[in-house]
């Protein structure tokens, strides 16, 4: 069945009331990326492999990659545009800025998003719960090492 018709599509996008006119079959990463101009979240394999998709919806990670417009209808979602917006988001760049687990950058967008969710869940982890939680996000650059000092570092910086 082909999807000929645009769909109006209401969202929470960064905390701001969204609106928006599209195919309700267009991707999301396409929605956000070239009709939105929030090119912080990066397409890497377009199949759900990479990781670098990830965005936050309703708190959850997901790969936007993988889902269409219509999906966001009703939905709070987050970006890594609007990761700032909280104080775990502030936590987590300030960690990331301060251990270097930046290298390319490439994957930057989406290893923040997936470690928000983490942060917010409030659950107990230790360096191998960072690593497990993290491995859907491929890093061609950094070893891991400085995004999970980063994450651990936010994490303590973020407990009550």
């Amino acid at each position: 069945m082909s999807m000929d018709r645009n769909t109006d599509i209401h969202f929470i996008l960064n905390g701001e009331p969204t609106e928006c006119t599209c195919p309700p079959d267009m991707r999301v990463i396409d929605l956000l990326r070239e009709e939105m101009g929030l090119t912080g979240t990066k397409e890497g394999c377009g199949t759900g492999e990479c990781g670098a998709c990830t965005i936050l919806v309703d708190g959850e990670p997901r790969l936007s990659c993988l889902m269409v417009a219509a999906q966001l209808h009703g939905r709070r979602i987050e970006t890594v545009e609007g990761i700032e917006h909280s104080a775990e988001g502030r936590t987590l760049v300030d960690a990331f800025v301060e251990h270097g687990a930046v290298q390319c950058g490439f994957c930057t967008p989406a290893m923040e998003m997936t470690a928000l969710a983490l942060l917010r869940s409030r659950k107990p982890m230790d360096r191998e719960a960072i690593r497990k939680v993290l491995s859907g996000n491929l890093c061609r650059c950094t070893g891991y090492v400085k995004i999970v000092d980063a994450v651990e570092r936010a994490a303590k910086d973020a407990s009550p």
